[in-house]
């Protein structure tokens, strides 16, 4: 039987629904032989998910996805094998988890300032944990009765250019690179097709970046063979991922996508070029 693996996933350490123990026992379920956690600008969920995939004797990959700029367009880059005990590491997340709270802050004082008296702590309370964002906030608002649901707190009050909306704070794709690299991990852009930016792959592949995620559930099968072939023409690791949130975006996706296991064995080889003794 062909191994396979999903190397994109959330838990309810950023913006998924899933406890680390729900998704691995998800992965099993599911027949995957390895999977990556990556959250959003944390790495809190990955000590637990590690324990749990040894549990359901799943292949655990330690990962986290950074939200980067590049000249005016948001990139989201993954990093995989990053060491989780890094204290320079850790250092810079907590820099970005930080502003990720002011940002609620300000996303709650606009709010309060339209009449909708909800509370900070209250965001934080549901959010529980180091990486709060706007699915927090929508849960919060349909909880205190101000939506009806998720869908509606993002389109009165949350998208961009509404009346709660603020820019979130990005580091640039050649720092969230080198940070992924300097924790001896593996730099991937996430879903690629939906920046509609292909014109930036080569240049982020100058600054250094290892791979591309060729197979996300909002690829289309002609999208996800044309970025296969510019990720071979470039050098960098063919990757994939469902990109599942639990039940925060409708019907889990883990299980709807997988990768074959080659492609794990190829980010390894690629991983030891930024291991700590390889003198990089």
């Amino acid at each position: 039987m062909l191994k396979t693996a999903d190397l994109h996933l959330h838990t309810r350490f950023s913006d998924g629904t899933f406890t680390p123990e729900e998704l691995a026992t998800r992965a099993r379920a599911h027949g995957l032989a390895a999977v990556a956690l990556t959250d959003h600008d944390t790495v809190e969920g990955c000590e637990r998910m590690a324990a749990a995939c040894t549990a359901n004797e799943v292949e655990f990959i330690p990962g986290t996805e950074l939200t980067a700029n590049h000249k005016g367009i948001e990139l989201h880059i993954l990093g995989y094998f990053v060491d989780t005990c890094s204290a320079p590491f850790l250092a810079q997340l907590s820099h970005f988890q930080s502003e990720r709270h002011h940002r609620i802050q300000e996303m709650v004082t606009r709010l309060n300032d339209r009449g909708v008296a909800l509370k900070v702590d209250t965001v934080l309370k549901i959010a529980n944990c180091q990486s709060p964002g706007r699915p927090h906030l929508a849960r919060a608002l349909v909880q205190e009765g101000y939506c009806s649901d998720f869908n509606e707190a993002f389109d009165r009050f949350l998208k961009k250019g509404r009346p709660a909306w603020v820019p979130k704070a990005r580091m640039d794709s050649m720092t969230a690179i080198s940070m992924i690299h300097c924790a001896g991990g593996v730099a991937v852009l996430a879903h690629p097709g939906l920046y509609r930016s292909d014109n930036l792959i080569p240049k982020l592949a100058e600054e250094g970046l290892d791979g591309l995620e060729c197979w996300h559930t909002k690829h289309s099968n002609a999208a996800s063979e044309t970025y296969s072939k510019t990720a071979e023409e470039l050098g960098l690791v063919a990757t994939g991922g469902s990109d599942c949130h639990g039940d925060a975006k409708g019907h889990p996706l883990i299980g709807t996508l997988r990768i074959p296991y080659s492609q794990v064995s190829q980010l390894k080889e690629r991983q030891k070029k930024h291991a700590p003794d390889s003198g990089l």
